[in-house]
Protein backbone atom coordinates (compact mmCIF):
# COMPACT_ATOMS: atom_id res chain seq x y z
CA UNK A 1 0.00 0.00 0.00
CA UNK A 2 1.86 3.44 -1.32
CA UNK A 3 -0.01 5.50 0.98
CA UNK A 4 0.38 3.28 4.21
CA UNK A 5 4.55 3.12 2.94
CA UNK A 6 4.56 6.60 2.58
CA UNK A 7 2.49 7.04 6.40
CA UNK A 8 5.68 4.60 8.18
CA UNK A 9 8.43 7.16 6.49
CA UNK A 10 7.38 10.50 7.81
CA UNK A 11 6.34 8.59 10.73
CA UNK A 12 10.00 6.57 11.28
CA UNK A 13 11.05 10.68 10.39
CA UNK A 14 9.39 12.57 12.48
CA UNK A 15 9.83 10.31 15.51
CA UNK A 16 14.11 10.83 14.88
CA UNK A 17 15.64 13.08 17.60
CA UNK A 18 15.07 17.27 17.42
CA UNK A 19 13.35 16.51 14.19
CA UNK A 20 9.88 18.41 15.21
CA UNK A 21 11.34 20.46 17.30
CA UNK A 22 13.75 21.87 14.12
CA UNK A 23 10.33 21.51 11.66
CA UNK A 24 8.87 23.85 13.77
CA UNK A 25 11.08 26.47 14.62
CA UNK A 26 12.36 26.63 10.88
CA UNK A 27 8.67 27.26 10.23
CA UNK A 28 8.48 30.34 13.10
CA UNK A 29 11.93 31.69 11.94
CA UNK A 30 11.32 31.82 8.26
CA UNK A 31 8.00 33.16 8.73
CA UNK A 32 9.74 37.23 7.91
CA UNK A 33 11.02 35.23 4.20
CA UNK A 34 7.08 35.33 3.26
CA UNK A 35 6.56 38.49 5.10
CA UNK A 36 9.30 40.67 3.21
CA UNK A 37 8.15 41.63 0.06
CA UNK A 38 4.84 42.25 0.59
CA UNK A 39 5.25 44.52 3.65
CA UNK A 40 8.53 46.08 2.36
CA UNK A 41 6.47 46.90 -0.69
CA UNK A 42 3.50 48.08 1.08
CA UNK A 43 5.27 50.27 4.02
CA UNK A 44 7.78 52.01 1.49
CA UNK A 45 4.51 53.13 -0.93
CA UNK A 46 3.05 54.55 2.20
CA UNK A 47 5.96 56.21 3.64
CA UNK A 48 7.30 57.82 0.14
CA UNK A 49 4.43 57.85 -2.36
CA UNK A 50 5.63 55.93 -5.07
CA UNK A 51 4.87 52.00 -5.85
CA UNK A 52 7.99 52.68 -8.47
CA UNK A 53 10.34 53.20 -5.70
CA UNK A 54 8.92 51.15 -3.58
CA UNK A 55 9.31 48.14 -6.22
CA UNK A 56 12.70 49.05 -6.91
CA UNK A 57 13.76 49.00 -3.48
CA UNK A 58 12.74 45.57 -2.97
CA UNK A 59 14.28 44.58 -5.58
CA UNK A 60 17.64 46.24 -4.41
CA UNK A 61 16.88 44.36 -0.80
CA UNK A 62 16.65 40.62 -2.79
CA UNK A 63 19.79 42.22 -4.74
CA UNK A 64 22.38 42.57 -1.93
CA UNK A 65 20.91 39.43 -0.15
CA UNK A 66 21.57 37.23 -3.50
CA UNK A 67 25.52 38.83 -3.61
CA UNK A 68 25.65 38.37 0.12
CA UNK A 69 24.41 35.08 0.59
CA UNK A 70 27.30 33.12 -0.91
CA UNK A 71 30.16 35.09 1.36
CA UNK A 72 28.22 34.15 4.77
CA UNK A 73 27.47 30.59 3.01
CA UNK A 74 31.49 30.38 2.88
CA UNK A 75 31.81 32.24 6.51
CA UNK A 76 29.24 29.34 7.83
CA UNK A 77 31.71 26.44 6.35
CA UNK A 78 34.86 27.90 7.91
CA UNK A 79 33.91 29.28 11.25
CA UNK A 80 30.17 28.30 12.12
CA UNK A 81 27.24 29.51 12.31
CA UNK A 82 27.12 31.18 15.80
CA UNK A 83 29.20 34.08 15.48
CA UNK A 84 27.53 34.80 11.75
CA UNK A 85 24.19 34.13 13.49
CA UNK A 86 25.26 36.88 16.43
CA UNK A 87 25.94 39.46 14.06
CA UNK A 88 23.19 39.59 11.23
CA UNK A 89 20.67 38.77 14.51
CA UNK A 90 21.58 42.51 15.25
CA UNK A 91 22.46 44.07 11.88
CA UNK A 92 19.16 43.00 9.98
CA UNK A 93 16.79 44.14 12.92
CA UNK A 94 18.18 47.14 13.48
CA UNK A 95 17.94 48.08 10.24
CA UNK A 96 14.57 47.48 9.87
CA UNK A 97 13.74 49.44 12.99
CA UNK A 98 16.01 52.67 11.88
CA UNK A 99 14.05 52.09 8.28
CA UNK A 100 10.32 53.39 10.80
CA UNK A 101 12.17 56.72 11.42
CA UNK A 102 10.87 58.30 7.94
CA UNK A 103 7.77 57.77 9.54
CA UNK A 104 8.49 60.82 12.13
CA UNK A 105 11.15 62.80 11.18
CA UNK A 106 11.77 63.83 7.87
CA UNK A 107 14.96 61.85 5.86
CA UNK A 108 16.60 61.95 2.44
CA UNK A 109 15.53 58.55 0.83
CA UNK A 110 18.87 58.15 0.46
CA UNK A 111 18.95 57.02 4.03
CA UNK A 112 16.06 54.49 3.06
CA UNK A 113 18.23 53.12 0.70
CA UNK A 114 21.11 52.45 2.94
CA UNK A 115 18.87 50.89 5.16
CA UNK A 116 17.52 48.51 2.49
CA UNK A 117 21.05 48.00 1.52
CA UNK A 118 22.24 47.18 5.18
CA UNK A 119 19.27 44.77 5.86
CA UNK A 120 20.30 42.73 2.25
CA UNK A 121 23.34 42.07 2.84
CA UNK A 122 22.96 41.32 6.85
CA UNK A 123 19.35 39.08 6.05
CA UNK A 124 20.19 35.89 8.25
CA UNK A 125 20.57 32.72 6.16
CA UNK A 126 18.10 30.62 8.01
CA UNK A 127 16.55 28.82 4.94
CA UNK A 128 20.53 28.00 4.10
CA UNK A 129 21.17 26.55 7.43
CA UNK A 130 18.23 24.48 8.01
CA UNK A 131 18.89 22.47 4.86
CA UNK A 132 22.86 22.45 5.66
CA UNK A 133 21.35 20.98 9.10
CA UNK A 134 19.01 18.46 6.98
CA UNK A 135 22.26 17.12 5.02
CA UNK A 136 24.50 16.91 8.18
CA UNK A 137 21.72 15.15 10.51
CA UNK A 138 20.66 12.57 7.58
CA UNK A 139 22.86 10.26 5.22
CA UNK A 140 19.91 7.68 4.89
CA UNK A 141 18.62 8.96 1.05
CA UNK A 142 15.02 8.38 1.73
CA UNK A 143 15.04 10.31 4.91
CA UNK A 144 16.81 12.95 3.72
CA UNK A 145 14.55 13.39 1.02
CA UNK A 146 11.93 13.50 3.11
CA UNK A 147 13.32 16.24 5.47
CA UNK A 148 14.05 18.16 2.22
CA UNK A 149 10.72 17.38 1.14
CA UNK A 150 9.10 19.20 4.52
CA UNK A 151 11.93 22.22 3.99
CA UNK A 152 9.74 23.08 1.08
CA UNK A 153 6.00 22.39 2.12
CA UNK A 154 7.51 24.61 5.06
CA UNK A 155 8.60 27.29 2.83
CA UNK A 156 5.59 27.33 0.87
CA UNK A 157 3.32 27.64 3.64
CA UNK A 158 5.64 30.44 4.92
CA UNK A 159 4.49 32.63 1.68
CA UNK A 160 1.12 31.80 2.58
CA UNK A 161 1.18 32.26 6.01
CA UNK A 162 3.70 35.63 5.70
CA UNK A 163 1.52 37.24 3.35
CA UNK A 164 -1.81 36.66 5.11
CA UNK A 165 -0.08 38.32 8.33
CA UNK A 166 0.90 41.19 6.25
CA UNK A 167 -2.62 41.31 4.81
CA UNK A 168 -4.22 41.39 8.59
CA UNK A 169 -2.21 43.98 9.59
CA UNK A 170 -3.37 45.87 6.48
CA UNK A 171 -6.76 44.98 7.05
CA UNK A 172 -7.21 46.17 10.81
CA UNK A 173 -4.39 49.26 10.60
CA UNK A 174 -2.20 49.78 8.26
CA UNK A 175 1.13 50.00 6.31
CA UNK A 176 3.21 51.40 9.23
CA UNK A 177 2.03 48.58 11.28
CA UNK A 178 2.43 45.53 9.05
CA UNK A 179 6.15 46.93 8.64
CA UNK A 180 6.71 46.76 12.38
CA UNK A 181 4.84 43.25 12.64
CA UNK A 182 7.72 42.01 9.98
CA UNK A 183 10.25 43.38 12.25
CA UNK A 184 8.74 42.14 15.56
CA UNK A 185 8.99 38.54 13.45
CA UNK A 186 12.62 39.53 12.35
CA UNK A 187 14.07 40.25 15.59
CA UNK A 188 12.84 37.10 17.24
CA UNK A 189 13.59 34.71 14.33
CA UNK A 190 17.50 34.25 14.91
CA UNK A 191 17.42 34.32 18.64
CA UNK A 192 14.75 31.29 18.79
CA UNK A 193 17.15 29.50 16.00
CA UNK A 194 20.29 30.11 18.04
CA UNK A 195 18.29 28.36 20.69
CA UNK A 196 17.04 25.36 19.20
CA UNK A 197 18.93 21.89 18.30
CA UNK A 198 19.52 23.55 15.07
CA UNK A 199 22.38 24.92 14.96
CA UNK A 200 24.36 21.67 16.95
CA UNK A 201 24.56 19.87 13.81
CA UNK A 202 25.99 22.73 11.74
CA UNK A 203 29.84 21.72 10.96
CA UNK A 204 32.95 24.12 9.91
CA UNK A 205 36.48 23.20 9.76
CA UNK A 206 38.60 26.31 8.93
CA UNK A 207 42.09 24.40 8.59
CA UNK A 208 40.51 22.38 5.54
CA UNK A 209 41.97 22.89 2.18
CA UNK A 210 39.25 24.87 0.03
CA UNK A 211 39.38 25.73 -3.47
CA UNK A 212 38.45 29.38 -3.96
CA UNK A 213 35.71 28.93 -5.95
CA UNK A 214 34.20 26.59 -3.21
CA UNK A 215 31.56 24.40 -4.94
CA UNK A 216 31.63 26.24 -8.10
CA UNK A 217 34.53 23.66 -9.74
CA UNK A 218 31.94 20.91 -9.55
CA UNK A 219 30.19 21.39 -13.73
CA UNK A 220 27.30 19.00 -12.44
CA UNK A 221 26.40 21.65 -9.87
CA UNK A 222 26.63 24.03 -11.77
CA UNK A 223 24.25 22.63 -14.03
CA UNK A 224 22.20 22.16 -10.92
CA UNK A 225 22.23 25.72 -10.21
CA UNK A 226 21.32 26.96 -13.74
CA UNK A 227 18.39 24.44 -13.83
CA UNK A 228 17.39 26.27 -10.39
CA UNK A 229 17.79 29.28 -12.04
CA UNK A 230 15.55 28.73 -15.11
CA UNK A 231 13.01 27.33 -12.77
CA UNK A 232 12.80 30.57 -10.49
CA UNK A 233 12.20 32.63 -13.52
CA UNK A 234 9.59 30.24 -14.67
CA UNK A 235 8.01 30.93 -11.01
CA UNK A 236 8.57 34.80 -10.98
CA UNK A 237 6.91 35.15 -14.47
CA UNK A 238 3.91 33.27 -13.18
CA UNK A 239 3.68 35.42 -10.05
CA UNK A 240 4.31 38.52 -12.18
CA UNK A 241 1.48 37.05 -14.16
CA UNK A 242 -1.13 36.43 -11.62
CA UNK A 243 -1.77 39.83 -10.46
CA UNK A 244 -1.78 40.78 -14.53
CA UNK A 245 -4.61 38.72 -15.21
CA UNK A 246 -6.64 40.35 -11.74
CA UNK A 247 -5.98 43.76 -13.16
CA UNK A 248 -7.31 42.98 -16.50
CA UNK A 249 -9.48 40.78 -15.26
CA UNK A 250 -10.85 43.83 -13.10
CA UNK A 251 -10.50 42.02 -9.98
CA UNK A 252 -7.25 42.33 -8.44
CA UNK A 253 -8.14 40.35 -5.43
CA UNK A 254 -7.80 36.96 -7.71
CA UNK A 255 -3.91 38.01 -7.81
CA UNK A 256 -3.55 36.52 -3.64
CA UNK A 257 -6.10 33.92 -4.73
CA UNK A 258 -4.50 32.46 -7.25
CA UNK A 259 -0.87 32.97 -5.93
CA UNK A 260 -2.11 30.97 -2.42
CA UNK A 261 -3.58 28.15 -4.78
CA UNK A 262 -0.51 27.82 -6.52
CA UNK A 263 1.62 27.69 -2.69
CA UNK A 264 -1.04 25.21 -1.91
CA UNK A 265 -0.65 23.18 -4.66
CA UNK A 266 3.27 22.83 -3.80
CA UNK A 267 2.73 22.12 -0.13
CA UNK A 268 0.93 18.93 -1.20
CA UNK A 269 3.08 17.94 -4.36
CA UNK A 270 5.92 18.62 -1.35
CA UNK A 271 4.68 15.77 0.69
CA UNK A 272 3.55 13.48 -1.60
CA UNK A 273 7.31 13.43 -3.38
CA UNK A 274 8.60 13.48 -0.05
CA UNK A 275 6.18 10.18 1.03
CA UNK A 276 6.78 7.84 -2.81
CA UNK A 277 10.01 5.78 -2.29
CA UNK A 278 12.00 6.14 -5.84
CA UNK A 279 13.85 3.56 -7.76
CA UNK A 280 15.47 6.39 -9.77
CA UNK A 281 18.12 8.56 -8.64
CA UNK A 282 16.93 12.48 -8.65
CA UNK A 283 18.43 13.07 -11.68
CA UNK A 284 16.45 10.34 -13.61
CA UNK A 285 13.07 11.64 -12.73
CA UNK A 286 13.66 15.36 -12.18
CA UNK A 287 13.20 15.35 -16.38
CA UNK A 288 9.83 14.06 -16.42
CA UNK A 289 8.20 16.55 -13.35
CA UNK A 290 9.89 19.66 -15.41
CA UNK A 291 7.89 18.44 -18.48
CA UNK A 292 4.68 18.09 -16.66
CA UNK A 293 5.50 21.80 -15.36
CA UNK A 294 6.17 22.90 -18.81
CA UNK A 295 2.57 21.63 -20.00
CA UNK A 296 1.18 23.55 -16.92
CA UNK A 297 2.86 26.27 -17.62
CA UNK A 298 2.40 27.18 -21.24
CA UNK A 299 -1.59 25.98 -20.63
CA UNK A 300 -1.21 29.51 -18.98
CA UNK A 301 -0.58 31.16 -21.93
CA UNK A 302 -4.21 30.24 -23.55
CA UNK A 303 -6.37 30.58 -20.25
CA UNK A 304 -8.81 33.20 -20.07
CA UNK A 305 -11.12 32.83 -16.82
CA UNK A 306 -10.14 32.46 -13.24
CA UNK A 307 -11.47 28.81 -12.79
CA UNK A 308 -8.91 27.38 -15.47
CA UNK A 309 -6.16 30.17 -13.98
CA UNK A 310 -6.89 28.20 -10.14
CA UNK A 311 -6.55 24.71 -11.76
CA UNK A 312 -3.56 25.79 -13.35
CA UNK A 313 -2.07 27.09 -10.44
CA UNK A 314 -2.67 24.27 -8.27
CA UNK A 315 -1.08 22.23 -10.66
CA UNK A 316 1.77 23.91 -11.57
CA UNK A 317 2.08 24.59 -7.84
CA UNK A 318 2.20 20.57 -7.57
CA UNK A 319 5.18 20.37 -9.17
CA UNK A 320 7.24 23.39 -7.52
CA UNK A 321 8.41 21.97 -4.68
CA UNK A 322 8.81 18.24 -6.08
CA UNK A 323 11.40 19.92 -8.40
CA UNK A 324 12.62 21.90 -6.01
CA UNK A 325 13.45 19.67 -3.56
CA UNK A 326 14.93 17.43 -6.61
CA UNK A 327 17.59 19.84 -7.06
CA UNK A 328 18.17 20.37 -3.02
CA UNK A 329 18.73 16.45 -2.63
CA UNK A 330 21.00 16.62 -6.25
CA UNK A 331 23.07 19.77 -4.66
CA UNK A 332 23.66 17.80 -1.45
CA UNK A 333 24.71 14.94 -3.39
CA UNK A 334 27.07 16.72 -5.64
CA UNK A 335 28.62 19.08 -3.14
CA UNK A 336 32.04 17.94 -1.18
CA UNK A 337 31.13 18.27 2.65
CA UNK A 338 33.40 21.47 3.22
CA UNK A 339 31.13 23.32 0.87
CA UNK A 340 27.86 22.68 2.44
CA UNK A 341 26.38 25.78 3.74
CA UNK A 342 28.10 27.52 0.40
CA UNK A 343 26.48 25.33 -2.00
CA UNK A 344 23.34 26.14 -0.71
CA UNK A 345 23.83 29.83 -0.50
CA UNK A 346 24.26 29.69 -4.34
CA UNK A 347 21.33 27.48 -4.89
CA UNK A 348 19.61 30.60 -2.60
CA UNK A 349 20.69 32.88 -4.83
CA UNK A 350 19.66 30.90 -7.89
CA UNK A 351 16.53 31.09 -7.06
CA UNK A 352 15.94 34.67 -5.55
CA UNK A 353 17.41 35.92 -9.25
CA UNK A 354 15.37 34.08 -11.23
CA UNK A 355 12.60 35.25 -9.30
CA UNK A 356 13.76 38.84 -9.66
CA UNK A 357 14.61 38.20 -13.43
CA UNK A 358 11.32 36.52 -14.61
CA UNK A 359 9.03 38.98 -12.25
CA UNK A 360 11.23 42.38 -13.83
CA UNK A 361 11.35 40.70 -17.87
CA UNK A 362 7.81 39.28 -17.45
CA UNK A 363 6.43 42.97 -16.07
CA UNK A 364 8.28 44.52 -19.63
CA UNK A 365 6.76 41.87 -21.77
CA UNK A 366 3.34 42.06 -20.09
CA UNK A 367 3.30 46.05 -20.40
CA UNK A 368 4.33 46.12 -24.51
CA UNK A 369 2.95 43.05 -25.65
CA UNK A 370 -0.10 41.76 -23.22
CA UNK A 371 -0.46 38.97 -20.78
CA UNK A 372 0.17 36.20 -22.90
CA UNK A 373 4.24 37.30 -23.30
CA UNK A 374 4.36 37.26 -19.48
CA UNK A 375 3.37 33.26 -19.57
CA UNK A 376 5.84 32.86 -22.79
CA UNK A 377 8.60 33.86 -20.76
CA UNK A 378 7.93 31.45 -18.16
CA UNK A 379 7.29 28.43 -20.86
CA UNK A 380 10.53 29.61 -22.35
CA UNK A 381 12.30 29.16 -18.99
CA UNK A 382 10.44 25.91 -18.46
CA UNK A 383 11.82 24.82 -21.87
CA UNK A 384 15.37 25.45 -20.90
CA UNK A 385 15.08 24.21 -17.30
CA UNK A 386 13.67 20.80 -19.30
CA UNK A 387 16.39 20.56 -21.93
CA UNK A 388 19.45 21.33 -19.16
CA UNK A 389 17.94 18.33 -17.17
CA UNK A 390 17.72 16.05 -19.73
CA UNK A 391 21.14 16.74 -20.45
CA UNK A 392 22.47 16.31 -16.35
CA UNK A 393 20.72 13.08 -17.23
CA UNK A 394 22.47 11.78 -19.98
CA UNK A 395 25.94 12.89 -18.31
CA UNK A 396 27.95 9.66 -17.00
CA UNK A 397 28.33 8.85 -13.68
CA UNK A 398 31.01 10.15 -11.49
CA UNK A 399 31.71 9.64 -7.89
CA UNK A 400 29.16 11.45 -5.53
CA UNK A 401 30.77 14.45 -4.56
CA UNK A 402 28.66 15.03 -1.62
CA UNK A 403 30.05 11.88 0.66
CA UNK A 404 33.27 13.48 0.01
CA UNK A 405 34.75 15.42 3.21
Amino acid sequence: MPLLDARNRYLQFLQEPDVRTILIISLITRIPVGMSSLAFLMYLKQVTGSLAFAGLHVGIYLVAMSVAAPVMGRLIDRFGARRLLRVTGIVHPLALWLMLLPTVAALPTAFITACMVVAGIFCPPLIVLTRAVWRYRFETPDLRKIAFSFDAVLTELNFVVGPLLVALALAIASPIWAFLLFSVFSTLAVPLFLHSPAVRYVKHDRAIERHWLGPLTEPRLLLVFVITFAIAMTLGAIEIGYPAFAAQYGKPFWAGILIAFASVGSAVGGLIYGGIHFKSKPEQHLPWMLAALLLFAALHIIASVPGWFLLLAFLLGMLVAPSLTALTLLTSRYTPERYTAEAFTWSSTCIVSGLGAGMALGGALGEWFGLPAIFALGTSSAIASLALAWWLKRLPNTAENGNRA
